[in-house]
């Protein structure tokens, strides 16, 4: 007798471990299913196979071949088209001459199929289903059998309120060739749908054989772990590969060259494949090790399974997981109760992936992580959520409503019941989706919200404090990548939130002990008309409106499609200036750039200041924080010289107290505005650091040297509209046009540059970096800057990246240059593993 395999499932609810392969090789017991049942066959001495494919086929084909390595004839059938199940059948008809048996690729039992074989014959059937009872029955097609065996009644997948019987269709026939004339060629035709209730119908011999043995649909995830779980307690008689040996309570299988170490432990059963290699004092327990894994020292694997090539480092733990091929558990890393990880993956030292979890293939989970989602299409998980600039993930993708909900519970937990929330957003569409998720989670913490809707981010703060609101969330697509979303966090004076209070969200996020209120306790939802004229009238308040009257500017105002043209026209308009407005209006496909549309953005406001002869030009980024300039001639100041020219504005015109500046900041500051009696504080790079020293006593300015400018009195946090009427304040004030103003600051030259460098090498680097510079003068306020007479290098690790930063100024171009070569090389060697020198 012949055999069709039917071996052509995708098998989608077994993903992601189906994603890199068929559903028929998905190895159990470390061998595909298929090869279990390909050698069930072969023990009732059916060994003329015809293997129907679909997804995947060369896969099978390569692994099986002609068939002759099992003991069996394969041919091969791949149909251009999905038939269904019975009609793939009737697509190999010509294959199929004499009576033939019909079994699926992906289940495993060890059925008497001999004995089924001779039911079908003693009965003359036309066809025979082998049944089995089971006792859950909804998840396949019920069957009731009169006394001698002919099918009387059939029903697929019922309701329990349809449920007629336990005996179900295990997907294995025994069909007679003429049983083909019935199915229409192709075309999809199915055999539980279609052709059995037409058998019926037409009042053909369709018989069951209720089979006694093992059988289990390896269908999900669940079913997957059980079907091991079965073969380890020997409930199913099935060929493990390896030398089966005694175990202190149950059998133990090793694979031909693994190795286990005389301390290590096995307990229950546990079949470890070939080449694999199981280190000092490692505990297994009631697992599967596949070919060529490694579990090191220490580490613990209860009712697991993992595939080829697997790697479990030093005290890692893994309880009742399934690892896919070639993925790395790095030493104490801990995988919770049902927790999958896909192929090719990397889970960090020290991270927890939490129960139920799927990692899918490909995926990093960086060390000390806690990965409590399921981490589908990104790249990777941090190991923490906040990052420099607030919360940044791939919209819809890493920030889903969701994950957006979850955030606003954890973050509204960490506030003190029925607190106030300002919430708000930009104009895009994913935004607002976020947004409203963010509500959800802060409501059911308890927590009222004020939402904002869509407002620039300058004007959000200034509403910190007001209406009793203690904190801010403001939802925004990326400025920088078009595919990101950012998640901004304030607290009760504008600022962003502290780090401590970042790592408190955190905990309470990857916990998920959330404080949630009862039914008459959750939050209030209001949408206040936010005072627009109260942020207008605080700017105007700040500034001196008459010298900026008097001096009568002409400016191009490029608003960059943000929400700043509904603020910001009826300001300058009170201020006399003659204004020139470019992209006055929101749009949600252009809020962000890329570094091209950037660039001709600013050559087209400086053609356009030029032309006009307007005495400079303004370019807002889309939250209205940052501030790109332009001169009266129409060129560009970069982001180093813009901060340069405020300083100095700022020491000519206002008291004398702190300027606050980054590390990386050129050195020119403290050299211009020393002369008026300022001091420079230098401060962190990090966004956060520059609104702590704005905050900080006496300071009267700050700036990020990447068009962020704060002026603390106002309010302590970037805002490029007060921004922009304080440049023209004080260039009033000063009497100085914007082209003299550059002429006054000194020139000195920079040059950058940028090495990758994994995380887990950035430590060592920074130590080998203070090592080789420790006769130097150093200064390590963030990263380490090397000074060299009046010249200077600094070179700091990346907060998101896995990329170290080098920078240098220096009189000439050429020198600056020169010194980031020279750590650059050094830099490679530290990165590459070997020590300082």
């Amino acid at each position: 007798m012949k055999a069709v395999i039917m071996a052509g499932g995708f098998g989608t609810r077994l993903r992601p471990l189906t994603n890199n392969v068929p559903k028929p090789m998905v190895p159990l017991a470390n061998k595909p299913i298929m090869a279990h049942i390909v050698e069930l066959l072969e023990q009732h001495a059916i060994a003329d196979l015809v293997v129907l494919l679909h997804f995947q086929p060369e896969l099978i084909e390569a692994y099986f071949g002609d068939g002759s390595a099992f003991g069996v004839r394969m041919t091969y059938i791949a149909p251009t088209e999905d038939y269904g199940t019975a009609g793939s059948v009737k697509n190999a008809e010509a294959h199929l001459s004499d009576p033939f048996l019909v079994i699926s690729g992906d289940l495993l039992t060890d059925f008497d199929l001999t004995a089924a074989v001779a039911f079908h014959r003693e009965r003359q059937a036309d066809l025979t289903i082998v049944l089995t009872r089971v006792e859950n029955p909804l998840q396949y097609g019920v069957v009731i059998t009169e006394p001698n065996g002919r099918i009387n009644r059939f029903l697929e997948k019922p309701t329990w309120s349809e449920v007629f019987s336990d005996t179900v269709n295990t997907g294995i026939y025994i069909i007679e060739p003429s049983v083909l004339k019935l199915i229409p060629p192709r075309r999809e035709f199915d055999f539980s749908r279609d052709l059995f209730p037409l058998m019926m119908r037409e009042g053909k011999r369709l018989y069951g054989c209720i089979a006694e043995g093992y059988w289990r649909d390896v269908g999900d995830i669940l079913e997957y772990r059980l079907a091991h779980q079965n073969v380890l307690e020997g409930a199913v008689r099935v060929r493990v590969p390896g030398r089966k040996v005694e175990g202190l309570d149950r059998a133990i299988w090793l694979g031909e060259g693994s190795r286990v170490d005389f301390t290590a432990g096995l307990r229950g059963a546990v079949i470890i494949g070939r080449n694999a290699r199981v280190e000092a004092n490692a505990r297994v327990t009631n697992s599967v090790i596949g070919d060529g894994c490694v579990v090191e020292e220490g580490a613990s694997i209860s009712d697991s399974v993992l595939w080829a090539e697997v790697r479990v480092g030093r005290g890692a733990t893994l309880t009742e997981n399934v690892v896919g091929r070639g993925t790395e558990i790095k030493a104490r890393a801990s995988l919770f109760e049902g927790a999958l990880v896909g192929d090719g993956c990397s889970i960090g030292e020290d991270a927890t992936v939490k129960a139920d979890v799927k990692v899918w293939p490909q995926k990093v989970v960086e060390d000390g992580a806690t990965l409590s989602t399921s981490l589908i299409w990104g790249d990777r998980w941090a190991r923490s959520l906040f990052g420099a600039y607030g919360i940044t993930g791939l919209a819809n993708v890493e920030i889903t409503p969701e994950f957006a909900a979850k955030v606003g519970a954890a973050f509204g937990a960490s506030l003190r019941e029925h607190a106030v929330v300002c919430t708000s957003r930009d104009a895009h569409r994913t935004s607002r989706l976020v947004n409203r998720a963010l509500i959800c989670g802060l409501l059911s913490a308890g927590v009222n919200v004020h939402d904002l809707r869509v407002s620039p981010i300058p004007v959000v703060r200034y509403q910190m404090g007001r209406k009793g609101a203690v904190a801010g969330l403001h939802a925004r697509r990326s400025p920088y990548d078009p595919e990101l979303l950012d998640l901004k966090f304030f607290d009760e004076r504008g600022m962003d939130i502290s780090t401590n209070r970042e790592k408190g969200i955190e905990r309470l996020f990857f916990r998920e002990d959330f404080r949630r209120a009862k039914i008459d306790s959750t939050g209030i939802l209001s949408f206040p008309e936010y005072d627009i004229e109260y942020y207008q009238d605080g700017i105007l308040n700040f500034i001196n409106q008459q010298a900026i009257r008097d001096r009568a500017f002409k400016i191009v105002m490029d608003y960059g499609y943000s929400s700043a043209a509904t603020v910001f026209p009826a300001v300058l308009g009170k201020l006399g200036c003659e204004v020139i407005a470019l992209n006055a209006y929101i749009d949600e496909t252009r809020i962000t750039k890329t570094a091209e549309e950037f660039q001709r953005s600013l050559r087209q406001l400086g053609e356009i200041v030029r032309i006009l002869g307007a005495d400079l030009g303004f370019l807002l980024d889309t939250g209205a924080e940052k501030l790109f300039l332009v001169d009266n001639k129409g060129d560009h100041l970069s982001d180093e010289l813009a901060l340069a020219v405020v300083a100095l504005l700022v020491s000519r015109t206002q008291r004398p107290g702190v300027i606050g500046v980054p590390v990386s900041a050129s050195a020119v500051l403290e050299e211009m505005v020393g002369l008026q009696g300022f001091r420079v504080q230098r401060t962190k790079i990090a966004p956060r650091a520059q609104m702590e020293a704005a905050a900080g006593e006496g300071v009267v300015f700050a700036g990020d040297a990447f068009g962020g400018f704060i002026f603390p009195a106002f309010q302590p946090a970037f805002d490029g509209m007060l921004a922009i009427v304080k440049i023209l304040e004080m260039l009033a004030l000063g009497e100085l046009s914007i082209h003299e103003a550059i002429r006054l600051v000194p020139q000195r030259m920079m040059a950058r540059d940028q090495l990758p460098c994994p995380w887990e090498r950035k430590g060592t680097v920074m130590r080998s970096l203070i090592e080789a510079t420790q006769t130097e003068e150093v200064e390590l306020v963030d990263g380490v800057k090397i000074r060299r007479g009046p010249d200077w290098v600094l070179l700091y690790p990346d907060p998101d990246k896995p990329t170290f930063h080098i920078l240098a100024e220096a009189s000439a171009r050429a020198r600056a240059e020169e010194l980031v070569d020279s750590f650059r090389g050094r830099l490679q060697v530290w990165v590459a593993g070997e020590g300082a020198r």
